[in-house]
């Protein structure tokens, strides 16, 4: 049987939780093979009963765990059709006040380790004469917000080696695809921020305006609808709609504040967002 009329196959890390584990089972559901992979495969009790599912150890800052699992997922399904970079978290908190190994950590994940694991699949693609890249952005990487500032340069840089990328590698018949959700109900990236968050130090100076963006933050909290089944949806969509479309905003609750950060005035986009945080 010839590969044109095989099972496509994708690539997905940070698959155990959140919208790594929506996307890996949504593209199961829809007759794709899926290497699923994590820093913890041994805690995951779901992805590896189905069928055309392999879930492989992959730690984004270990490169000879990227390495075998990229070889496992050619070994088990002849070859490797789309990566999805999903791994990431968010640090939250003060810049000032966060200590210097967790920034490195930051950049380590969400940048580096995409870096990383994209030279590791672009040899194979590079024989296949195509392939797709998929980088999991954020809002945080149009628009910023106050005491995410790492997450949204971890973001931000991102996007740019992305966008940069995509010249690069259309030369070679790869696409590269940029997806950007915003918060959901049901991913733990919350619960690992506020995680982070306790290990900072208090900088008193400040109480006025975390108490301030904190009750934002809350507000926007309670205005989240989307799921991770939805982020799910749209990265499906971005990889089977055959275009070449770089960007797609995934969810319905940031659309608001890009289009802000790119259809409106410097000068209005700033008002708006000082305003907002009270730093006018």
């Amino acid at each position: 049987m010839g590969w044109w009329t095989m099972k496509k196959t994708v690539l997905i890390t940070g698959a155990s939780s959140g919208f790594g584990k929506a996307t890996a089972l949504h593209f199961a559901r829809e007759g794709w093979n899926v290497v699923a992979t994590m820093r913890r495969p041994g805690e995951e009790h779901e992805l590896g009963k189905l069928e055309g599912v392999l879930v492989a150890r992959l730690d984004v800052q270990d490169k000879a765990t990227i390495a075998a699992a990229v070889d496992a997922g050619i070994a088990r399904f002849g070859r490797i059709d789309a990566l999805v970079n999903n791994a990431g978290f968010g640090l939250f908190g003060l810049f000032e006040a966060t200590p210097a190994e967790k920034i490195v950590e930051q950049f380590g994940v969400n940048v580096f380790g995409v870096m990383e694991v994209t030279r590791a699949i672009l040899p194979h693609f590079r024989q296949n004469k195509g392939g797709l890249v998929l980088n999991v952005s954020s809002g945080a990487g149009v628009f910023t917000l106050p005491m995410i500032s790492l997450y949204c340069a971890s973001k931000f840089a991102l996007e740019g080696f992305s966008e940069a990328l995509s010249y690069e590698l259309a030369s070679q018949g790869i696409v590269v695809k940029i997806i950007e959700p915003g918060g959901v109900v049901s991913t733990n990236f919350g619960k690992r921020s506020g995680a982070e968050a306790a290990q900072n130090n208090p900088l008193p100076d400040y109480d006025a305006f975390v108490a301030h963006t904190q009750a934002v933050f809350a507000g926007l909290r309670a205005a989240r609808l989307a799921t991770s089944e939805d982020v799910a949806q749209v990265i499906y969509q971005a990889s089977t709609d055959g275009t070449r479309q770089l960007r797609y905003v995934a969810t319905e609750d940031i659309k608001p504040l890009v289009r802000a950060r790119r259809e409106t005035s410097e000068e209005k986009y700033m008002a708006f967002m000082r305003g907002r945080f009270g730093a006018c």
